[in-house]
């Protein structure tokens, strides 16, 4: 006989759920008001349900397969690269320095051509100086 009643219990409690609705009406209106508190009057004032509670009354409504509209927003994940600055430096500066010597042969035409016109100038003006004195 005890194990028959052992087993109507064990079902009755297995049958039965926790009364998330009847909790989330109770709460609805603390729960609005954040995830750990909020500003009220210059003073920060904590939920009236505990952090432990309202997690596991979200956890139930989610099981339910309810939505839970109470978390904040996710914010962007951070785009912050992990490791040493100099390192990613020094990598930047090597393609940097690739690309700048590659660059190479036409920088130095480039500079070869205006030393020359410059010198050229300078001979120009140099012998227009000499006809008008």
């Amino acid at each position: 006989m005890a194990a028959k009643a052992a087993k109507s219990i064990a079902k009755a409690v297995g049958e039965y759920q926790y009364p998330w609705r009847e909790k989330l009406a109770k709460h609805k209106d603390e729960l609005a008001k954040g995830v750990w508190g909020y500003w009220e009057l210059g003073a920060w004032k904590p939920l009236a349900i505990s952090a432990r509670r309202r997690a596991r009354l979200r956890k139930e409504v989610l099981l339910a397969g309810a939505d839970w509209e109470y978390d904040p927003e996710r914010k962007e994940m951070r785009t912050k690269r992990k490791g040493h600055k100099v390192d990613r430096l020094a990598a930047e500066k090597r393609e940097r320095t690739a690309e700048l010597m590659e660059a190479m042969p036409q920088m130095l035409a480039d500079y070869r051509k205006r030393r020359w016109e410059r010198k050229m100038k300078a001979e120009d003006d140099a012998a227009k100086k000499a006809l008008q004195e």
